[in-house]
């Protein structure tokens, strides 16, 4: 129910501020498309793409995108954005709700994006059943990068405890990381690269997480 009540909140948030987060991408997403494209990536999805900002900006790279999110709101408002700025032929959209398995086949991807959809409303055991999901549907050789709120936090141990370091802020869940569960997560992967750094007023600490499936480069011949 609590997690229900999570969708229902983004519902609102993206019909009471549509394009809340603006139009310029986030520099994890600047950082990523870098990443897949070194890595020879050329399609990319995007779970929890929210209205669009990291997605649009992926498919201006040239990237093929499929972008997921579980507000039909969100999607809606990247649609018509796709439509404005020429790109919605690079472009596709699907509702998906991560708490499930991915419905998408083994090794149709190239890369993955996800910034902070890892450190919402999920118990531990529902990332780790996600980041299977994502190795299991990355090419050999693909790239996942993903961004979480740490336990370095300003407001980890704060606001209304939900346990297993889920903390709930003005409506918010979040659910912060250790570092031991990012190396667990990256157990059978190569971990390339755990990055601090910092977004937004507060500020939120975060980490930006690259990690590689072993195999030939993604997208190579």
């Amino acid at each position: 129910m609590a997690q229900d009540a999570q969708r229902e909140h983004w519902q609102r948030t993206y019909e009471e501020h549509p394009g809340m987060y603006g139009d310029e991408p986030s520099e994890p997403a600047r950082h990523a498309a870098g990443v897949f494209a070194d890595a020879g990536a050329r399609d990319v999805l995007e779970l929890g793409a929210g209205h669009g900002r990291d997605a649009l900006f992926f498919a201006g790279r040239g990237f093929t995108v499929l972008a997921t999110d579980f507000s039909p709101v969100g999607l809606g408002q990247l649609g018509e954005r796709a439509e404005t700025l020429g790109v919605a032929g690079r472009v596709t959209t699907a509702m998906v709700d991560v708490r499930e398995p991915l419905p998408f086949e083994d090794g149709s991807a190239d890369a993955v994006f996800a910034h902070m959809l890892l450190c919402m409303d999920l118990s531990t055991a529902r990332i780790e059943a996600l980041v299977a999901e994502v190795r299991r549907l990355l090419r050999p050789g693909g790239t996942f990068v993903y961004t979480v709120r740490h336990t370095g936090d300003a407001h980890y141990g704060s606001g209304t405890a939900r346990g297993d370091d889920v903390y709930e802020h003005g409506g918010f869940a979040v659910h912060f990381f250790p570092r031991a569960l990012v190396d667990r997560l990256a157990e059978g992967w190569r971990l390339q690269e755990v990055h601090a750094f910092e977004e937004g007023a507060l500020p939120r600490r975060l980490w930006r997480v690259t990690m590689t499936v072993p195999g030939p480069v993604a997208g190579g011949v």
